[in-house]
């Protein structure tokens, strides 16, 4: 009897420890990453009564008899399957979908959990709010820019930092050019500059109007002043003509008439281009309709005192093309300076299928265009994918007023060669126009930290300029065997003997799970199988009371026997 009770005992106590898990199961049902556990149960080791026999030539074999002696708990096993996901809109909320761990340091040694709920604390770093733990990071991202400290794993959000400006290098440029339809237009330049009366700054010069009346003009005239007429006539044949001012008494008429007298302005020829004065602006108008080179510059070199200000270049009220569509992008200067470029596509019908892209009017501290315009953008006839550049720099030159020695080179992009990934050429039906423009550049003003958000495992910066910057990559650890981890409470593990050194990655990387923002692990506790087992356990630990009162009954009536 004395076996039947003990091994009853075992089974209670088997049982109570099954009701325990059960009941720790439920009550963290509702807990951030909570890891279920489930009891396995072997048998204790067994009394010999007899041992077995071999058979013999007269009798057969026998078999051991042994007698149990109850019950013991060899296993209590941490499910470690990832739990279902719950939005919160957190931009600091993360949960792992996969395989993995997040990395915290506790000050003395790096704890591992899958509860991703993270804050910023008062000294800027990245942590648990509910322990103080730092969370960890992997690779150099981050350092570079200020951000974090080199050699430190620990995450910095620098709210208080500054991200310099960056100058403008490439803008670029996608949809349809029409390849039908449009209207040819003539090119006409204007100086921008509006030559005012010095004696009030305000009204506009005449083509009587002396030059060392202009509001723009300063010093003493001198036999050596030279105003240079440079660019380039509506062919493309460079134009280049040194006029010297005749006299103290010269005007804007005159300045007017050797412009349309110098070699391919020459506005007696029937190809050639005329001058004139429009409300204090040199215009210049090309005499043929259609796609045109047209283009002119104006400087003044003073043989004595005297200075006159002259259009860094000509504004262009209009690019001659076969066809014509405007865009407009805004570039920064390397202080962070913001300008406005226009610009036009102008279509050039031989060859065919070839447009061009020209700037036409900068604003916002423009000094001067250098090189303003972009060549033989080509698509292929059969389909009208981008097909190739003449021009294969593909660049502009433009000097801001805030640095006029310094020529900032700025470089287009127009899509990748026999793709529809950037610009293209479509028919597409009367009337419809082109839809080409420009979809963004590479520029932006200085600015600081706004807001922080997580992304597949990287700490992104939202910066007041727009400018967006990784500030740190989360790193994750996975383990050989993650339910040999040791649970220390708070959702947080530790390595154990069994679970394996752990191996740091980045999200979505090796065997590692990706990280998802604004979300967070549930606990992957099943209410319903855990009812199943207290069931069970309750069952169980009934029949094993049944055993322990039937041996009970049984002793007592041996002891009425004996009386």
């Amino acid at each position: 009897m004395g076996s039947a009770l003990s091994s009853g005992v075992t089974g209670l106590q088997a049982h109570q420890q099954m009701l325990e898990v059960a009941g720790n199961n439920l009550a963290n049902v509702n807990t951030t990453g909570f890891k279920g556990s489930s009891i396995g149960f072997s048998e204790l080791l067994s009394e010999n009564i007899s041992k077995g026999a071999s058979p013999t030539a007269t009798l057969g074999g026998t078999n051991p008899q042994q007698l149990g002696s109850g019950v013991g708990i060899s296993s209590i096993t941490r499910n470690m399957a990832q739990g279902g996901f719950e939005n919160t809109g957190a931009a600091l909320d993360m949960a792992i979908s996969g395989e993995g761990y997040f990395v915290l340091n506790t000050g003395s040694e790096n704890q591992f959990t899958r509860v991703g709920s993270f804050a910023v604390d008062a000294n800027s770093m990245l942590v648990d709010p509910a322990t103080g733990y730092r969370v960890q990071r992997i690779g150099s991202e981050g350092e570079a820019d200020g951000f974090q400290v080199l050699g430190d794993p620990n995450i910095n959000i620098p709210f208080d930092a500054a991200m310099q400006a960056r100058a403008t290098t490439t803008f670029n440029l996608s949809g349809n050019l029409r390849a039908d339809g449009g209207s040819p237009t003539t090119a006409t330049l204007t100086s921008g500059t509006v030559y005012v009366l010095a004696s009030d700054g305000l009204t506009n010069a005449l083509s009587t109007t002396r030059l060392d009346a202009l509001d723009q003009y300063s010093g003493a005239f001198n036999a050596a002043d030279v105003i240079a007429i440079t660019g380039t006539e509506h062919d493309g044949t460079a134009v280049s003509y040194n006029w010297t001012v005749p006299a103290a008494t010269s005007t804007l008429g005159d300045l007017v008439t050797a412009i349309n007298s110098a070699a391919g302005f020459d506005s007696a020829s029937a190809t050639g281009a005329t001058a004139s004065l429009v409300n204090g602006q040199i215009r210049l108008i090309d005499k043929t309709t259609g796609y045109s080179l047209l283009d002119m510059n104006l400087s003044f070199t003073g043989g004595g005192s005297a200075a006159l200000e002259t259009p860094g270049y000509f504004q262009m009220l209009e690019a001659g093309g076969e066809d014509t569509q405007l865009t407009s992008i805004d570039v920064f200067d390397a202080m962070g300076g913001k300008h406005t470029l226009s610009g036009a596509f102008v279509k050039d019908d031989s060859p065919s299928n070839t447009w061009d892209f020209v700037l036409t009017k900068l604003t916002g501290g423009i000094s001067q265009l250098v090189d303003r315009r972009v060549t033989g953008i080509t698509f292929r006839a059969s389909d009208g994918a981008f097909q190739s550049l003449t021009d294969t720099a593909a660049a502009f030159d433009i000097r801001f007023s805030n640095d006029p020695s310094t020529t900032q080179n700025i470089s287009m992009t127009t899509g990748t060669v026999g793709m529809f990934d950037g610009l293209t050429q479509f028919k597409t039906g009367e009337g419809i126009s082109s839809t080409a423009a420009s979809t963004g550049q590479d520029g932006f003003t200085a600015g600081q930290l706004a807001s922080i958000s997580a992304t597949d495992g990287k700490i992104m910066g939202t910066f007041s300029n727009g400018a967006k910057k990784i500030i740190a990559t989360i790193q994750l650890s996975v383990f050989q065997n993650a339910a040999g981890l040791e649970s220390v409470g708070k959702g947080y593990f530790v390595a154990s003997a069994n679970s394996g050194d752990p191996v740091a990655l980045t999200s979505g990387s090796g065997s590692a799970g990706r990280i998802e923002g604004q979300r967070l692990e549930k606990s992957n506790v099943q209410v319903a199988e855990e009812f199943v087992t207290m069931i069970q356990a309750q069952n169980g630990f009934q029949a094993n009371a049944r055993t322990i009162r039937v041996a009970n009954e049984v002793l007592r009536e041996l002891t009425n026997l004996i009386r």
